[in-house]
């Protein structure tokens, strides 16, 4: 149960199924019982692949891959209302991948059968799927073009953007805080963790943003964008 004594759901703020009837969503609620997870604590790792859809309710998770080498690559970091997994679905494998939970955390689970009778089966929701699938795709496409070609300053500042736009606002204040540290940070950009703190460094002194214990205050967003925009 939430605090407001409301029954738990973990369908009902995602727009992925706003499509489902009333019965669907109590009927899909039942199929995927909340579980809770630690900071740092493992959803689903390369050695124990799930092969199910994933919706996270509450807390950050962390999808990262690991190289031979022992360095991790970050492929996102997902806020409340964010489904993952869904490759399984349509076939592309998530195998090389593992799903951390960055904060104590709470995420719903559906099987691969639960999803292919209520979801693949209603035209509208498997477009749905289809698209998410696809821009998840472009995405992971695009960042990995700017790993490749664009400098680390111009990266850094558009992952931030793009952390800024999923952060919740403060009550009180239109500043954005993104919570991140360092080397979470370094993850995201395929960086090592003294590079990325010193750029860091620098978009404070440029007074870009404010960085305190895990957390990244965005000050400028205008002058990230135009770092951002920056080729060299």
């Amino acid at each position: 149960m939430t605090e407001t004594g409301e029954p738990f759901s973990c369908l009902n703020a995602v727009e992925l199924f706003a499509d489902l009837s009333a019965d669907d969503m109590d009927a899909l609620d039942r199929m995927s019982p909340p579980k809770h997870f630690y900071s740092g604590e493992l959803v689903f790792s390369q050695s124990q692949p799930i092969k199910a859809l994933f919706i996270l309710k509450a807390g950050r998770i962390r999808i990262f891959r690991v190289a031979e080498d022992g360095k991790t690559l970050t492929i996102a970091i997902l806020e409340p209302g964010a489904v993952f997994g869904e490759m399984l679905l349509v076939g592309l494998q998530m195998y090389d991948n593992y799903a951390e939970a960055l904060e104590a955390s709470t995420v719903c689970q559906l099987s691969a059968a639960d999803v292919e009778n209520h979801f693949l089966s209603n035209p509208k929701m498997a477009v749905k799927i289809s698209r998410l699938l696809g821009e998840q795709v472009a995405r992971l496409e695009e960042r990995l073009t700017d790993m490749a070609l664009r400098p680390l300053a111009a990266r850094t500042a558009a992952t931030l953007l793009t952390l800024a736009n999923s952060a919740p606002r403060g009550r009180f204040t239109h500043s954005v805080a993104v919570k991140l540290t360092h080397e979470q940070l370094a993850g995201l950009l395929g960086a090592t963790r003294e590079a990325t703190s010193k750029i860091m460094s620098d978009l404070a002194c440029r007074k870009l943003i404010k960085q305190g214990r895990g957390r990244i205050l965005i000050e400028d967003a205008e002058g990230l964008r135009r770092i951002s925009r920056t080729t060299f």
